[in-house]
This record gives C-alpha cells, structure tokens and sequence, in this order.
C-alpha cells in the first residue's frame, strides 16, 4: 500500500521528533572497511543523546512502553542522517528484535524514510546484536527471512559475547557475522582465540556469509585476523565513531 507525501513526512517527523521517548536523539557513524580493497564499505549507525551522551545513557532511557518507538526512531534518524551526510556506502542499522512484532508493519517507516530521503534501500544492512537477550529464534528467522525479500542485508553483531551458538548461525544464514569485540582483543597472542575464529569463518565461507572483526585496535590483531583469512574491519585503529559526520579511514599510515 502507498502513502500520500504528507502521510509519510508526518511518519517520518514523528519518529524524528523523539516526542514519545522523551528525549532526543542523534547518530555517531563508524566506517567498516574491506582491507583488501583499501576502501570503506559501510558506516555503522550507533545511537547517541542530544548532547552526544554514549548509547549507555540512551538505553537507560529505553523501557518496554518506548521500546519500538525508539526503534523505529533509530532507523528514521540513521537513515536521515547518512543521507544529510552524503553516504553512499552501505549503511549499518541496528535493530531491537524484541520490538519487531511483525516484520512487513515494522518496515513501513524504514522504507518511507528512505524514500523520503532519497536513500538506496538496497544498501541499508540490519544488524540484531547478541546483547539483546533474543527468546524466540523462529521470530528472528522471520525478520531475517523479510528483510531479505525486500533485499536488505542482516547482520549478527558482537558474535561471541550472546547466543553465539553454531546452530544460530546455520539457522539463520546472515549476510554478515561480526566477531565480538572480546573475541578479538588481543589475538594475535591466543592461540584459541583464532582457533575459533578459523573455525567460525569455515563455516561462514560455506554458507556464503562474510566475516567482520570489530573492536580492531592493534596493527597486530589486524594483521593477525588477516592471516586468518578476514579482510572486513572496524574499530579505533581505523577510525572512531564521530558524531553526524563520515570519517575517514587513513589506510596510508595504517
């Protein structure tokens, strides 16, 4: 079904506004990275306060009567935001499955802002993060299964920390897996860290989903994953988040 312009600017001002969480709220971006190609693929979207407070000053103001409007929010303003900002790149949203109670209704803002804002639909990647605790893996599936049709691609973030269980991963099929944070600190000097980390990408080649290692903060755990076979990064090595802005990623001093 199609909404008239004013119905959709009024959907999109809505979620925009903040006006039912309470507060407002902005976007930071953090340029994920194809090393090989010595090029930036995406920005991750990540969620700030009025002022830049960090994501934990946000989620303390998340309950369960705002929880899907903010949300919702969350992708209006990411998407506004990347598209003010001239990202042509993929663009990273995370989301609360929680607070996805049918995926083709929960949809209809995501895909009014990026039409309203003249963002490609198809480079828009959703991400569901292992600390949002997750019940119900066939509702996942679900999500996933619908935002695939549509031709968004899903992501797995902090893998390692959550459910990060085989079968998850099998069942689920995500275009992208991304190693936690953890599981890459300090690499380069576990041995049983890359054990797993060789293993988890065996298994993500077979199945045709692409491995990210975020949290990079060392030359040595980069080179490391590299030698792993992992050629997606983020982290403070290579950029930091920056509020409403696209940084760049100094590949020639890295």
């Amino acid at each position: 079904m199609d909404f008239p312009d004013s119905i959709k600017q009024q959907t999109c001002r809505d979620c925009l506004s903040g006006q039912s969480l309470g507060f407002e709220i902005r976007m930071a971006f953090q340029p994920i990275v194809d090393w090989h190609k010595q090029h930036i693929v995406s920005y991750e979207a990540l969620v700030r306060g009025p002022q830049g407070e960090g994501a934990g000053w946000v989620f303390e103001r998340v309950n369960e009567e705002n929880r899907y409007y903010f949300d919702q929010a969350c992708r209006v303003k990411a998407i506004e935001t990347a598209a003010r900002l001239g990202c042509n790149t993929y663009l990273n949203i995370n989301f609360l499955p929680n607070a996805v109670y049918n995926p083709e209704t929960c949809i209809k803002a995501t895909i009014e802002a990026a039409d309203m804002y003249a963002f490609d639909m198809t480079k828009l990647i959703f991400e569901v993060t292992e600390s949002e605790q997750i019940i119900d893996k066939d509702h996942l599936q679900r999500i996933f299964s619908s935002y695939s049709k549509r031709g968004f691609k899903t992501a797995i973030d902090d893998y390692g920390s959550g459910f990060s269980r085989m079968d998850w991963l099998t069942d689920l099929r995500p275009d992208i897996l991304k190693l936690d944070m953890q599981l890459i600190r300090d690499i380069d000097q576990s041995h049983d860290k890359q054990k797993i980390v060789r293993d988890v990408a065996n298994v993500c080649r077979l199945q045709g989903t692409q491995v990210l290692a975020e949290g990079i903060e060392t030359k040595e755990e980069l080179d490391c994953l590299l030698d792993l076979g992992i050629h997606l990064f983020q982290g403070y090595y290579l950029a930091k988040p920056t509020l409403e802005e696209l940084a760049k990623v100094p590949f020639e001093v890295l």
